[in-house]
């Protein structure tokens, strides 16, 4: 569930119905830069680097107006530009603007090395558009910027209270010399806060301003954290520091944003007690779904109905009853969470609501229970242990989207109390499907029997689990010509060359999501994998399975490695060579990697050939059966990703 939607009133009434009397300006309403300013002294640790922040202040706050709680926040930034990758990143200074914010100050400059200032106004402000998504975006074009530069940002924005949860990010992928943080709120109410990644814990001062509390964090040279480590999640590496509202001292509110509370007015709201009109209206609906004995295919029968018969689109207006969302064919967020749960009800499926939010961008802690965390929404079911996104239109049970597994979530089912129905809660961990759901094959042929300059290649490729999800919902979206476009792509990565001899398919569209593999069987010549040399042939057998990543970090590795989901191939190479040829260089298949922890191999590459008269089989296994590898492990993890490249570089010798 969006939280904008979910999120409930109850913290703002825990704020003003008894701070009125302490309405006031926000803090910080008179600061500004230094108008004077005209240099800026870099210290000399920075003066090789190709970006520093000099200075980054963050003011929150949050005060009371007659009886509407606001929000004001402040950011105040100096760059030290000293690259032209820094130049070309900085040439545009964006203006923050959401539906919920009201923009009070902003204003930026650029001060030279020889000490001009460059000021932008209004004059300097461009409107960029965002086709794909129709958004629209205003900037601050920066005209004149140069190495040695500096600019300086400042704005205000009002906005609405941000009191279930937030998170701060208080490291970056540049240096930070110095860091300003200040959370400020009427002095009766108590934040929970928690720091991560080695961030100092905040220090509270009730005496700076009467009857306002200040927490606050000051530091200096912060080490940069670069985001350029594939396979890594840098988000939730950063130092980063969370609050909630936690307690009104003087309304005796305590444990205000707790995750029961959440659990069971949710349950309320997409529990509703159905009038005739109503129950009418699902029993016709989940009458056009199709009955199996089967539970993992009717829940997908379920969905797929549902899909393909509802639109969702989180910002269409809340409908009044189920009639209406299954009349209008939309729902919001709250109307799909009410239609499943209904249509679950009359199948008798038991399942429980889960909430959760991106891995990749806010860590789950079940230890701070913040509605940050329950941004995103699945529904799990206890008797099959699987998961279904009611959101995401091309995913099918079994599949959900990865970023949503591998981390805590809210799980919320129905009890019965004293014959009373509510929802309760529990945090659990939300496992992400196994290697074996995406699990790919090869089956590949090099027949030289009838040209050995021009070997005739037969491939057939099995694309499983979230494999498979990349290819399998597209047919159903596009033209049939684009869909050929795309297909010929894919049928590059395998044939080095544009052109096959055939190309079919099996198993594409949205109705096998879930259930059968994406299958392409391909043929084509390979001509351009053998080269010829004097009386030999030169045969790169190991570019048939397609490009692989070559993983070579010059840097010492600073991050643990996280993939998105676990995977694992199964390849098999059959080359039948011409009567009286002769071949070398197999034993350069054979191969053996592994990644062990705690002494059971959770990522690996093996390969091995037979041959028996004018056949030879290669046959490779490669596997990453986890998602979080330590970084104590990443050498051995690096070299089962490089074996994969390596193998695609085997070449044979072929001799007749």
């Amino acid at each position: 569930m969006k939280k904008e939607i979910l999120r409930t009133i109850l913290t703002f009434i825990a704020i003003i119905n008894t701070s009125v009397f302490f309405a006031q300006d926000y803090s910080f309403k008179d600061y500004d830069w230094n108008e004077k300013e005209t240099t800026i002294e870099i210290p000399k640790q920075y003066k090789d680097e190709k970006e520093v922040i000099l200075n980054r202040t963050i003011k929150i706050e949050i005060i009371v107006v007659g009886k509407a709680a606001q929000q004001y926040r402040l950011l105040h930034e100096k760059i030290y530009i000293n690259s032209d990758e820094s130049i070309e990143r900085n040439n545009k200074i964006y203006i923050p603007f959401n539906d919920d914010e009201t923009l009070v100050l902003n204003k930026a400059r650029v001060i030279l090395k020889n000490g001009k200032v460059i000021t932008l106004d209004k004059g300097d402000i461009k409107e960029e558009v965002d086709a794909e998504k129709g958004l629209k975006y205003h900037y601050f074009a920066v005209n004149g910027l140069e190495k040695g530069a500096v600019i300086e940002k400042l704005y205000i924005l009002q906005e609405t209270p941000e009191l279930d949860g937030k998170t701060i990010k208080m490291q970056s992928q540049y240096p930070i010399a110095e860091l300003n943080f200040a959370l400020i709120y009427p002095s009766h109410l108590v934040f929970k806060t928690k720091s991560y990644n080695g961030l100092s814990e905040p220090v509270l001062d009730d005496k700076k301003y009467e009857n306002k509390t200040v927490l606050s964090i000051n530091d200096k040279n912060i080490i940069a954290l670069k985001n350029d480590e594939a396979y890594s999640n840098w988000d939730v590496q950063l130092r980063l520091l969370r609050y909630k509202l936690d307690a009104n001292n003087y309304s005796g509110s305590k444990n205000i944003n707790n995750f029961k509370e959440y659990a069971t007015n949710l349950y309320e709201r997409v529990n509703p007690v159905l009038d005739k009109k109503q129950q009418k209206a699902i029993t016709e609906f989940c009458s056009k779904i199709p009955k199996s004995n089967d539970l993992q295919e009717q829940i997908w029968n379920i969905e797929n109905t549902i899909k393909k018969s509802i639109a969702y689109d989180k910002y269409v207006s809340q409908k009044a009853t189920l009639s209406e969302v299954i009349a209008s064919k939309q729902a919001c967020s709250i109307d799909i969470l009410k239609l499943y749960v209904t249509v679950l009800k009359n199948f008798n499926i038991e399942n429980n609501v889960v909430f959760t939010s991106n891995r990749y961008e806010i860590p789950f802690d079940k230890n701070f229970e913040s509605y940050e965390n329950l941004s995103e929404f699945l529904f799990y079911f206890p008797s099959i242990k699987k998961y279904l996104t009611p959101t995401e239109m091309e995913f099918r049970i079994p599949l959900f989207p990865a970023y949503l597994a591998n981390t805590n979530g809210l799980f919320i089912k129905e009890k019965v109390f004293a014959g009373v129905k509510m929802g309760i809660s529990e945090i659990n961990f939300i496992e992400i499907p196994d290697a074996n759901i995406t699990h790919d094959f090869m089956d590949i042929t090099i027949d030289f029997t009838k040209d050995i300059e021009n070997p005739l290649i037969t491939s057939k490729l099995t694309y499983g689990g979230y494999s498979g999800l990349n290819f399998q919902p597209i047919k159903d979206f596009v033209s049939d010509e684009q869909y050929q476009t795309m297909l010929k792509s894919i049928a590059e990565n395998y044939t080095s060359q544009t052109e096959y001899k055939t190309l079919t398919t099996e198993n594409d569209g949205t109705d096998f999501i879930g259930k059968k593999p994406f299958i392409i069987n391909l043929t084509f010549d390979g001509k351009e994998i053998i080269q010829k040399a004097g009386p030999n042939y030169l045969v790169s057998a190991g570019k048939t399975i397609g490009k692989q990543m070559e993983f070579y970090q010059e840097n010492k590795r600073i991050l643990p490695v996280e993939i998105d989901y676990p995977h694992s191939y199964t390849r098999k190479i059959k080359l039948i060579l011409p009567n009286g040829a002769t071949i070398k260089n197999l034993e350069k298949f054979n191969m053996d990697f592994k990644t062990v922890l705690n002494g059971k191999p959770e990522a690996g590459f093996t390969s091995k050939y037979t041959k028996n008269n004018n056949e030879v089989i290669i046959e490779n296994s490669e596997f990453y059966n986890i998602v979080n590898y330590p970084l104590s492990s990443f050498e051995q993890y690096k070299a089962v990703i490089n074996a994969a490249a390596d193998f695609n570089k085997v070449v044979v010798i072929i001799s007749k």
